[in-house]
Formats: C-alpha cells, sequence, structure tokens
C-alpha cells in the first residue's frame, strides 16, 4: 500500500485467529496484547476502525478489552457476521430477535450429536447461531460429519458456516462481505485493508477486492495457518498468525501516526 491518508482509511479486521489466538475455549480467545496497543495508536488518527467477526459483539467487547482504555473510542464492532452491531461513539447495541429455527435446534441438538456418535463435540450457544466444536477431540472427525451437519442445518432453514475445527450453524443472508459493503457506503473511505484468516472471510475479500474497480485502494491480510490456506492466495500481505498480525500493526501505527502525538501504550 502506497501513501494513506490515515483520515480516509477502513482498517477492517476479523477477531479470532486474526486479533487473538485460537484457543480450545472460545471464552478465552483474549485479543493479542500487541495488537490492542497498536490498535489504540491508530484509533485518533484512522477515519474507522472496524471488528467484523462470527462473535456476539458482546464477547469481543470483552475479550477485546475495547473499553478498558483510550484509542478506541470510535471503533465499531460488527459481530455475528454483521447481524449485530456495536458503535463505541453512542454506546448503541443492535442485535435482531433469536430465530425461532436457532431456538428449536438447539433443544435437539444434544441428542443428535450423541445419535451420531459425537457427543463430544462441545455446543457455542451464540444466541444467533449454534457453533459445534471440535478442537481437541480425537474422537470425531469433522470431514465426516460435515455432510450430516448440513442436512441437519437445511431442515431447520439455516446454513453452515465452516471454520477451523468449526462448524457454525447460522440463518442465511449476512456474512462478511455484504457487512463491509455497508460499512463503506456509511463511512466512503478511500483506502480499505481487510485482515482475516478463515473461510469466512472469503466473502470480504472477494468484495473488497471487487473495490478497487470503484478507485479504492484495497490492502488484503492474511493471517495464515496450517489449518487453512484458502486466502493465502488472494492476500496482498501473509502473515504468520496474531504474533505477526500484531506486528504488522504497530508498524503501521509507526507509519501512520504523527511523531509526537499522543499514544495509548
Amino acid at each position: 500500500m502506497g501513501m494513506i491518508d490515515p483520515g480516509r482509511l477502513l482498517l477492517a479486521l476479523d477477531f479470532d485467529g486474526t486479533l487473538s489466538p485460537i484457543v480450545e475455549d472460545p471464552e478465552n480467545a483474549w485479543i493479542h496484547p500487541g495488537s490492542l496497543r497498536a490498535l489504540r495508536r491508530l484509533g485518533p488518527v484512522v477515519g474507522t476502525i472496524a471488528i467484523i467477526t462470527g462473535r456476539p459483539v458482546d464477547q469481543v467487547r470483552r475479550l477485546g478489552r475495547f473499553e478498558e482504555g483510550p484509542g478506541l473510542e470510535s471503533l465499531i464492532v460488527c459481530g455475528q457476521y454483521g447481524a449485530e452491531r456495536w458503535d463505541a461513539e453512542t454506546g448503541e447495541v443492535t442485535r435482531p430477535e433469536r430465530p425461532a429455527a436457532v431456538d428449536d435446534l438447539a433443544r435437539r441438538l444434544p441428542d443428535w450429536l450423541a445419535r451420531h456418535g459425537a457427543a463430544a463435540v462441545r455446543i457455542e450457544d451464540k444466541r444467533l447461531a449454534l457453533a459445534l466444536h471440535t478442537r481437541g477431540l480425537t474422537s470425531v472427525a469433522l470431514a465426516d460429519l460435515t455432510p450430516q451437519v448440513e442436512q441437519l442445518a437445511a431442515e431447520f432453514g439455516l446454513v453452515v458456516e465452516p471454520g477451523r475445527e468449526v462448524l457454525e450453524l447460522r440463518r442465511p443472508g449476512t456474512d462478511k462481505g455484504r457487512t463491509l459493503r455497508e460499512v463503506v457506503a456509511a463511512r466512503s473511505p478511500g483506502a480499505v485493508i481487510y485482515a482475516g484468516d478463515d473461510l469466512g472471510d472469503l466473502p470480504a475479500f472477494r468484495e473488497a477486492s471487487a473495490m478497487r474497480q470503484e478507485g479504492i485502494e484495497v490492502t488484503l491480510v492474511c493471517s495464515a495457518s496450517d489449518e487453512q490456506d484458502a486466502l493465502v492466495a488472494l492476500s496482498d500481505v501473509v502473515l504468520d498468525g496474531p504474533d505477526a498480525v500484531a506486528a504488522w500493526l504497530a508498524d503501521l501505527a509507526d507509519r501512520l501516526v504523527p511523531e509526537g502525538s499522543w499514544r495509548a501504550d
């Protein structure tokens, strides 16, 4: 990326696997401290920082520690692929009602998993979706389970979002590409950086690539891992996981934050 006017930059970031490490218990996926320091430095000078994630917004607010220090008073968090939103500037949270299909499936799912030899799979209830986690399990092969989960989801009018050792069942109609487009339409940036790590980020990568034809400068950043390489060929910058993302964000802050200005770190 060439010279950037920070005030016209949209910095859009996935959370898990990008800003935070992938861990067995998703409730303990705290943001990388280096990334948080860099974002707090960037917040006052960058036009928009947006977290676009499959997590619920309340989880991201907690795990991101975004409200524990200065610099991110204008942050936007788009949760559950954009179905939820938190605006730090106003404190407003918008979220739809829990779909009846998700409620019905939540009651049926434990017995269904037991009947399919997958009782050890951990169910994460995200209110708008249900996530099936197999990280750390040797008794369940996610690839073998996927076709059956897809059939089950279809019975409830839901879709399956695959990820790194996880399958998420959620209502169709929202993805990170559509959400990125909505943020761009609202903020009219001249440059977009999008960073992600997994299949759920593909729609955002594709949408951002299309924005290049509209005169928007785009940089696509992949937080790479041995588990998923779908984004590598599409990326302008390939980094070795959240540690490298944190270092890259710190370098971006070094380039964009005026010398001698206030810093949150």
